[in-house]
């Protein structure tokens, strides 16, 4: 009997190995935690590799405020509204390009959408420069790259450990969230990282700011007492030790008011759609009728809004 169940245990896993390889998950559909940034294909010359890209960064602990309406203790909301109409539905807005003072030219999204570019599911490397070439005040946000199958990963593998052997760092250009960038590629770790770049009309000449920097040398004594307190305090960059201290500060603010006086209850409201804009007449006829306070409390947000 041992021996049977031995044999029928060895026969079940052989037939289960297959099947489990299989099952293997390529690296972009085991990351559950977060969401792709943008999904399409890396190419290289003939070789094309789908990926999908993540956020390297985030926001952290921030202190995130809300504003309160103070009188009436109600949350401050923010609709689209057009002046004399009120409120409106995302459906009914268009975007719009003016061409001259008053004068616009009318897009629907499907327009902008349907628009034949081919770096909207393609970054094409057809550049290379040293890494550290790219200064960066050129650099805006950086991204991991994840390959996005199975069979990607032995192409992703060689591009990788092309860049990291060459010393060199890819260019190009794709759509993401309808926008191009133009980005780099360089090895990161076990992986890839793409940084998006900034274009030529996006970065401000140094040329005006730095003009009062004349050319005349400093004295020997105080440049060598400089480069002797930078050398005490060189040391290999350790991001833990740096705090967010305004952040840290504004919460023991937050929690000592807490504990001195209790939280204030604010009304969580929906924002009213179009069709229940108070009307002013209506707005002054309530107000008339006895309720003052609540005509008047409704009648001043309508009015900013529209304006």
């Amino acid at each position: 009997m041992a021996k049977r169940s031995t044999s029928t245990r060895s026969a079940a896993e052989k037939k289960t190995t297959p099947r489990s390889k299989a099952r293997k998950k390529s690296p972009a559909a085991a990351i559950t935690s977060a969401r792709a940034a943008w999904s399409g294909n890396i190419r290289l010359a003939l070789v094309s590799l789908p990926v999908k890209i993540f956020p390297a960064t985030k926001t952290g602990a921030r202190i995130e405020f809300h504003q309160i309406h103070e009188p009436s203790g109600k949350r401050i909301r923010y609709q689209k509204v057009v002046p004399g109409i009120g409120p409106v539905d995302m459906d009914e807005i268009v975007k719009g390009f003016e061409l001259e003072k008053g004068h616009y030219v009318l897009l629907e999204q499907d327009e902008i959408e349907n628009l034949k570019l081919e770096t909207k599911r393609t970054l094409d490397l057809v550049q290379f420069v040293k890494q550290g070439e790219i200064e960066p005040l050129w650099f805006d946000r950086p991204y991991y790259v994840v390959p996005d199958d199975n069979l990607a990963e032995e192409g992703y593998r060689v591009l990788r450990d092309a860049l990291r052997a060459s010393g060199k760092v890819g260019i190009g250009q794709f759509v993401m969230r309808g926008r191009e960038h133009i980005a780099t590629l360089k090895p990161c770790g076990n992986g890839l990282l793409l940084e998006t770049l900034r274009f030529s009309d996006e970065v401000r000449s140094a040329t005006p700011y730095f003009t009062a920097s004349d050319d005349e040398e400093p004295e020997k004594e105080l440049l060598s007492l400089a480069e002797e307190l930078i050398e005490r305090k060189t040391a290999p960059f350790e991001p833990r030790e740096f705090k967010d201290q305004y952040t840290e500060a504004v919460r023991e603010l937050i929690d000592a008011k807490a504990k001195k006086k209790k939280p204030v209850a604010v009304a969580e409201e929906e924002a009213p759609g179009g069709a229940e804009v108070i009307d002013l007449v209506e707005a002054l006829k309530r107000s008339v009728k006895g309720g003052s306070k609540t005509g008047s409390a409704k009648r001043a947000p309508a009015k900013r809004k529209a304006g």
